[in-house]
């Protein structure tokens, strides 16, 4: 690959790596926030989605170690600071996730115009995960606001995710009559395997 000194993709790679590593600190320490307040699976989603931009992180973060080992790299960019409730959290995430979305699609065209056509295409792809991401967040935030959690309109087989125990109706048990854990640690079970 030719060098990115000097490139508007190679300080494109360093604010995506920026942004990257603050969005995986916030959902950690949304995922604590969210299990507090009762919601183990949403906990569990934003130390998913954490581990995801880890390593879109590193993507990026490659891209740059053969021209800049050993030197700094200004970054330029605006990162979202709050902390809230649990919806509140998933409604900041979907924000940033959908800022991610549309920035990566530029980034990647600079690249290309660049001649930079693999690093377009890691832009390319990650672009498409960011929006699962934010859609994703949104889906959960509607869960929350409809208080359709726990309780859905049909019937499922809702699963404790401390010890296997399958309830089946509209919604999950207070408490799980096997193992004593609350409500929070049900979700819906799926096998998709």
């Amino acid at each position: 690959m030719k060098s990115l000194k000097g490139t508007k993709t190679a300080q494109n790679l360093m604010n995506a790596f920026a942004g990257e590593s603050q969005a995986k600190n916030k959902y950690q320490f949304y995922a604590k926030i969210a299990r507090k307040e009762g919601y183990v699976q949403i906990g569990d989603i934003f130390d998913e989605t954490a581990h995801n931009e880890e390593m879109h992180a590193k993507i990026f973060f490659r891209y740059l170690l053969n021209d800049f080992t050993g030197n700094d790299v200004q970054v330029t960019g605006s990162y979202g600071v709050g902390m809230g409730s649990t919806l509140e959290n998933l409604k900041g995430a979907a924000k940033g996730e959908d800022e991610e979305d549309t920035m990566y699609l530029k980034f990647a065209e600079e690249a290309r115009e660049e001649g930079f056509e693999e690093i377009a295409s890691s832009f390319t792809h990650i672009h498409s995960i960011e929006a699962h991401h934010r859609d994703r967040f949104l889906r959960l935030a509607k869960n929350i606001e409809e208080n359709i959690v726990f309780e859905k309109p049909e019937v499922h087989e809702w699963v404790c995710t401390v010890c296997g125990y399958v309830h089946v109706g509209t919604e999950a048990p207070q408490v799980c009559p096997a193992c004593k854990h609350p409500q929070g640690y049900y979700e819906i079970k799926a096998e998709n395997f």
